[in-house]
């Protein structure tokens, strides 16, 4: 990957609407180098997709909150049905497993506190595995979507 990629990226990031031409002229590229490069950092997997961002308050989802998972063994069996059960939940829109303890750190978000209350009792208390839930409120996003630092 070189600094023409690393722009292209970059622009991206900023704008993943961007049409070929638009970047192009953004990288200072002619536009068949510019579409090889980028079907190229496709097929790699440096771009692994396009989305819109979504105003989670505009939409009703204004309650978000970090859940810490403890579970009851650390067996694979264990982890991989947990995993694969947190996936469905689509409240949760970030899941990472950690080194110590808790095991787990959901990002969860929904309309309000009752619906946050039954998320985590009808969903997430009920995960394959869990030991304990531990959860704290977000008060404000300070930084959030921040592109990669190319």
């Amino acid at each position: 990957m070189d600094d023409v990629d690393r722009a292209i990226l970059a622009e991206l990031q900023k704008d993943g609407r961007l049409t070929v031409t638009e970047l192009a002229e953004r990288v200072r590229l002619s536009l068949s180098p510019c579409h090889r490069r980028l079907r190229a950092l496709e097929r790699s997997g440096a771009i692994s997709g396009y989305r819109a961002q979504l105003d989670p308050a505009t939409l009703g989802l204004t309650f978000n909150a970090l859940v810490f998972v403890t579970m009851r063994t650390a067996d694979r069996d264990a982890i991989d049905a947990f995993e694969v059960a947190v996936a469905e939940v689509p409240s949760v829109l970030h899941a990472e497993r950690l080194f110590g303890d808790p095991d787990y750190l959901l990002r969860v978000t929904a309309r309000d506190l009752p619906a946050f209350q039954q998320l985590y009792d009808d969903e997430l208390a009920t995960l394959p595995g869990v030991q304990r839930l531990s959860s704290t409120l977000v008060m404000k996003a300070v930084i959030q979507n921040r592109p990669l630092p190319l």
